[in-house]
């Protein structure tokens, strides 16, 4: 049952060509396995969090741990998922690891989202 909000397309027509073209250039499955898989990394708060402040700054765990109120554990954990996803790079200087975002483009992905949410709220307060 549809609810009153819901779209519904009520027509029996395939737009074949259109259909054909959008196959043409769908990615193989496996890719856009891997592109939902890059996604879920973005779905943590605390990840966001993270990526967030490295947006900003180069900063080692410590000093994360303090920004975030959580252990130095906590914070590491979740640097590892990011490390694996790529979205995070680091340095070490003597005994301090320093940790900062990848490269533009996980800058860009995370300050596109943001302004999408924002617009999407009708809103652009930071």
């Amino acid at each position: 049952m549809n609810k009153k909000n819901d779209v519904v397309c009520d027509c029996d027509v395939i737009h074949s060509e259109i259909v054909n073209e959008v196959r043409l250039e769908m990615p193989q499955e496996e890719k856009l396995y891997d592109l939902a898989d890059f996604f879920k990394v973005f779905g943590d708060s605390t990840r966001i969090k993270l990526m967030w402040a490295l947006d900003k700054k180069e900063l080692c765990v410590c000093d994360l741990a303090v920004l975030l109120n959580m252990t130095k554990s906590a914070i590491s954990h979740q640097l590892r998922s990011l490390r694996e996803a790529r979205l995070v790079k680091f340095r070490k200087v003597g005994k301090v690891v320093y940790y900062s975002l990848a490269d533009d483009h996980v800058k860009q992905i995370l300050e596109k989202g943001y302004e999408h949410i924002n617009e999407s709220r009708g809103n652009n307060n930071d």
